[in-house]
């Protein structure tokens, strides 16, 4: 018991390691959490305090990273750029009127590369040739837009 009492802080470094291992198998960020505290408890015991303190520090400190670093850690690891396929990926982007569009007639516009059909977003619209449009909606093929307002300079 001697030894134990001594090495006190070599016994925290076991528990943290022993938790930080089990961690990779889990990956539920919940063991690690508790190799911190263990990591704690390592500290106290190398500054020499008495055994009930050191337990103390160690589950203070667990306690303290499960309540305030787990939550913002999972959250940023459960978030993701967000995935955008298809032709919604496409509103949002600007594009170059290359047929005149009219709430009657469908024109057409140069958008990533490619033609479109396009009609405008705003039926009492008419958007010119070589005008700059913002795609709002893609229906079947035909992309709805509206005019870019152009700053006069």
């Amino acid at each position: 018991m001697d030894w134990l009492s001594e090495h006190a802080w070599a016994a925290w470094l076991g528990i943290a390691a022993a938790l930080g291992m089990a961690e990779l198998m889990s990956l539920d960020l919940v063991l690690i959490m508790l190799a911190v505290g263990a990591m704690a408890g390592m500290l106290t015991a190398v500054l020499g305090a008495p055994v009930v303190l050191q337990i103390l520090v160690a589950g203070g400190a667990a306690l303290a990273m499960l309540a305030l670093v787990r939550p913002s850690l999972v959250a940023r690891l459960h978030q993701g750029p967000e995935l955008r396929l298809g032709t919604s990926k496409l509103v949002g982007q600007r594009a170059v009127v290359t047929q005149r569009i009219t709430g009657l007639n469908v024109g057409q516009i140069r958008l990533a590369g490619e033609t479109w059909s396009a009609a405008p977003y705003d039926e009492h619209d008419v958007i010119e040739l070589g005008a700059t449009v913002e795609v709002f909606e893609i229906r079947g093929a035909t992309a709805y837009v509206h005019p870019v307002p152009e700053l006069d300079e």
